[in-house]
């Protein structure tokens, strides 16, 4: 009796099994993709200092922040000086554009600059 299958159960975990390999794939593809946010977010904020300290050394910002940064990562990026504020945005690496750019990141530095002072 525990080897035989009942006429109608026979397949039915290969079914199963196909059922569900679409949801683990999004699930691993989101993981994936707040993984890569979280990846971006630590450079953003490594550019952002790196920036800052441009300022502070009476350099411009924009070069120090993209060689701060690996070369995927140089033509997503954005950076806003106003002041001693320097603003530095950048999209994650995503499959979809659309994603990316819902996921902008954003990190901040404060610097007093050589003619502040």
């Amino acid at each position: 009796m525990w080897g035989t299958a009942v006429d109608g159960d026979r397949g039915q975990a290969s079914i199963e099994v196909l059922a569900g390999f679409p949801a683990l794939l999004i699930a691993g593809l989101i993981a994936l993709q707040l993984l890569a946010a979280g990846y971006s977010l630590t450079l953003a904020d490594g550019a952002a200092e790196a920036g800052a300290m441009a300022l502070a050394a009476g350099r411009p910002a924009v070069p120090a922040v993209r060689e701060a940064l690996p070369g995927w990562a140089r033509d997503r990026v954005g950076v806003e000086v106003n002041g001693g504020r320097l603003t530095v945005r950048l999209q994650p690496p995503s499959p979809l554009g659309a994603i990316a750019r819902r996921l902008e990141l954003s990190s901040s530095a404060w610097v007093r600059r050589p003619e502040d002072r």
